[in-house]
């Protein structure tokens, strides 16, 4: 069975969490079962959508997406930052 790495926000991406409105069990479900692509200075990265239907500064949206950008290191996966995308 292959081991399941463990994922960890870095500084940047904690304090990002309230201000973008993302968990880090969307950010974790989010790389655990999405499509991995690169991303910027050799980093990777996917997206996943997660019904929202919740107001956002002022506005409803009925989706939440959540993009981490990461890195994969040999015992964990580091998440540099995190967008979030409402619509």
């Amino acid at each position: 069975m292959a081991c399941v790495k463990r994922i960890r926000l870095s500084t940047h991406a904690s304090r990002y969490i309230s201000k973008r409105g993302f968990t880090l069990a969307e950010v974790e479900a989010a790389i655990r079962t999405s499509l991995w692509s690169a991303a910027e200075l050799g980093r990777l990265g996917c997206r996943k959508d997660f019904p929202y239907g919740k107001e956002w500064n002022g506005k409803v949206y009925a989706t939440k997406q959540v993009r981490p950008v990461f890195v994969e290191e040999a015992t964990e996966i580091v998440v540099v930052t995190v967008y979030t995308y409402y619509f």
